[in-house]
């Protein structure tokens, strides 16, 4: 083959002898990998990993390599492509058994897979490199299936292993993964080549086989085969029996038990640094929180390297049952939080040693609450939903080891050296610098258009998770598709003139990120009449909307605000025409001059609780305006006597600037008020509206 062609065929297997182009080894793995990541039970998100061998054209020589396709570093099984593999050669990658230096020395094996890649591009290898490398088969695939973990953490999880599959599926004792696993597994490969796979103690599985599909149905075989050995030979109750008084409430008070709570809980786990919260109160876990094994558990911790990574060395878990006081809950929540903190600080200290990293925070990941349900935390909300996907697989690994035999994981020690690795550092010092406004929490009332969608975007934009409200329901369920779903944003429909809809727009906000700390009182209306025009219903709705409306949101988020003790902003969307006196404005601007004054009012108050309150003046906003579309700008024309059409550019020939004001320019306000930089300014209205003399503020 021509070398300026070995670069279209880099990757690709050579035709077969009916001369039909076959599927790439690329494609093949990658499909392989998306089918066994799209169950959480297989493997969970962003663990285990699986690889492909294969002949390529080495582009420079021309002449025949082979190569290894194997998952690289942090990608996700379940959501793989092509560019998350890492592409080495084989034969150099090998020929490092000539030269490792020891389990002692093995970290230093990781970057040494630099120097055995394969052109440019694609992910960095992982940890777990050498395994697949070193193992003589074609395919293979390491996964974390909660039946395979649970064969793991069983006490006699040798023996069992015998029983259940015999000499097919051997047995490797717990080791940190790394170079030095990579040849124990492939040591036990040679020795047994009847094998189709490994349960790797304390860990999961490795799977082999000649072909993509031989080696995918030999995953599958191990898992169903575990499954079933434990569906079988299980007790009924391997948690023991359900305790009365902590069986799961009712859902409704289940979840408004779980709402009041959330603020206080995210507050607690953000004392090192702010977290985003996630709620779940799936059957697995209410049915583990009711258990008498509980406590017994949960203490023990997780076991798999990538359970306890994603969820702490253990849980927090609330030792009162679910029929205890708000109260008193909060109280003993309190105090619990305080011992944690206090034993992860003694566990470090334990085991840490002059090289280690420093102590990353002491918080819990995950919070129990019998009855309730389970909180986990994370630096933003994808984080935290995949921590307590993680310890559901944790609990049905305990479930299943607790079944056949007695949980037991790996020592703490042991747990300590993979936290605090080196190579972990390492991982989370690539990680890309958090924008400016991770992990706060925005509530954007009037979120589904004009100036509200465009400060939901910017501020989902900046690293917030948005709660997107508005009395158009389809609009803001729209808003939120578009901003990127639950990880980033969610709809809430909702009137805020009703306390009960804010109320349930906190619960919503509370429920799925843990809490508010950013508010944008947005919501509004206009109707353009004159003083004898206006009616008792026109001056209603408009008060309502806007001054009742602002205060409602205002008082429901700085409630949660105070109990999470972390701080906040609200912004109110307020107008010129709250200091700025014009014709047949009088509900409109009566009711913006109230909001202005809520700003100061609150600003006031609130300060003590570092909560600030600032306002923005939009003026001219008719592009992209809800009100304006609405018929407020047919109204303000016909005042003016200019055409519709032509009203933005009226409104920016009265501005010193001689500029439209757009939604985004205001959006952009709300963003320097909340991002950190104005840290120290409270009461204060930001105009933006392109230089109008007569509203400057005095």
């Amino acid at each position: 083959m021509p070398k300026k062609d070995a670069f279209l065929t880099l990757g690709r297997d050579r035709s077969d002898t009916g001369g039909n182009e076959i599927m790439s080894t690329m494609d093949e793995l990658v499909a392989r990998s998306n089918r066994l990541g799209a169950d959480p039970t297989t493997t969970n998100y962003a663990g285990g990993n699986t690889s492909a061998k294969g002949v390529a054209i080495d582009p420079v020589t021309g002449t025949e390599v082979e190569l290894l396709w194997v998952k690289g570093s942090g990608g996700d099984l379940g959501t793989l492509t092509p560019a998350g593999l890492a592409v080495l050669r084989l034969d150099r990658l090998r020929a490092l058994v000539d030269v490792y230096p020891g389990v002692e020395r093995e970290d230093e094996m990781v970057a040494a897979f630099d120097y055995c890649l394969h052109g440019r591009g694609g992910a960095a290898p992982s940890i777990d490199t050498a395994m697949h490398g070193l193992v003589d088969a074609t395919h293979v695939d390491h996964l974390h299936p909660d039946a395979g973990i649970a064969f793991a953490t069983a006490a006699d999880g040798e023996a069992l292993t015998k029983e259940c599959f015999g000499d097919r599926v051997l047995w490797v004792p717990w080791r940190r993964p790394g170079f030095q696993l990579g040849l124990d597994i492939a040591a036990v490969h040679r020795a047994h080549p009847e094998a189709i796979g490994v349960i790797l103690g304390g860990h999961g599985i490795t799977a082999w086989g000649a072909t993509s599909d031989e080696c995918e149905a030999h995953s599958r075989e191990i898992i169903r085969r575990a499954q079933e050995f434990i569906d079988s030979r299980g007790v009924a109750e391997p948690f023991g029996p359900v305790v009365p008084g902590f069986e799961p409430l009712p859902e409704e008070q289940r979840r408004a038990r779980a709402a009041a709570l959330a603020p206080v809980i995210r507050g607690l786990v953000s004392t090192d640094r702010r977290q985003v919260g996630h709620f779940t109160d799936d059957p697995r876990v209410l049915d583990f929180l009711s258990r008498a094994k509980l406590h017994e558990l949960a203490a023990l911790g997780t076991s798999c390297p990538d359970h306890f990574l994603r969820t702490k060395i253990r849980p927090m878990v609330l030792d009162l049952p679910p029929s205890a006081s708000l109260e008193d809950s909060v109280a003993r929540l309190r105090e619990l939080h305080a011992a944690y903190r206090a034993d992860y600080a003694a566990y470090y200290q334990r085991y840490a040693t002059p090289d280690s990293p420093p102590m990353r925070g002491a918080d819990p990941a995950i919070v129990l609450v019998p009855g309730v349900g389970m909180f986990s935390f994370g630096a933003n909300k994808q984080t935290a939903r995949v921590a307590g996907e993680y310890y559901i697989n944790a609990i049905n690994a305990m479930r299943g080891a607790e079944a056949i035999s007695r949980y037991q994981p790996i020592d703490e020690s042991e747990k300590f050296r993979i936290e605090y690795w080196a190579l972990e550092e390492a991982k989370l010092a690539r990680m890309p610098k958090p924008k400016p406004l991770a992990g706060r929490i925005a509530l954007v009332t009037g979120g589904g258009s004009g100036i509200g969608l465009a400060t939901a975007r910017r501020l989902a934009a900046e690293g917030a998770c948005v709660v997107v409200a508005d009395r158009n329901a389809t609009a803001a369920e729209q808003v939120a598709a578009e901003l990127g779903g639950p990880d980033v944003a969610i709809a809430v429909g909702g009137d805020v003139t009703s306390a009960s809809d804010v109320d349930a727009m906190v619960r919503s906000a509370a429920l799925a990120y843990g809490g508010v700390d950013l508010v944008v009182n947005n919501a509004g209306l206009s109707v353009s009449k004159s003083l004898l025009e206006t009616t008792e219903e026109d001056w209603d709705r408009q008060h309502d909307v806007m001054a009742k409306g602002s205060f409602l949101v205002s008082q429901a988020t700085a409630r949660v605000m105070i109990a999470q003790g972390l701080g906040g902003d609200i912004v109110y969307i307020v107008s010129k025409n709250s200091v700025f006196a014009g014709p047949n404005n009088v509900a409109y601007g009566a009711a913006k001059a109230d909001q202005a004054h809520q700003v100061r009012l609150l600003a006031a108050e609130l300060g003590e609780y570092g909560i600030r309150v600032n306002g923005v003046n939009p003026d001219g906003v008719v592009r992209g305006s809800g009100i304006f579309a609405s018929g407020w700008g047919a109204q303000r024309a016909a005042v003016y006597g200019v055409p519709e059409e032509e009203l933005g550019a009226f409104y920016a020939k009265r501005t010193l600037l001689k500029r439209e004001v757009l939604p985004e320019h205001v959006a952009n306000a709300v963003f320097v008020l909340t991002a950190g930089e104005l840290s120290h300014t409270t009461g204060v209205h930001i105009p933006v509206d392109g230089g109008v003399a007569a509203a400057f503020l005095r």
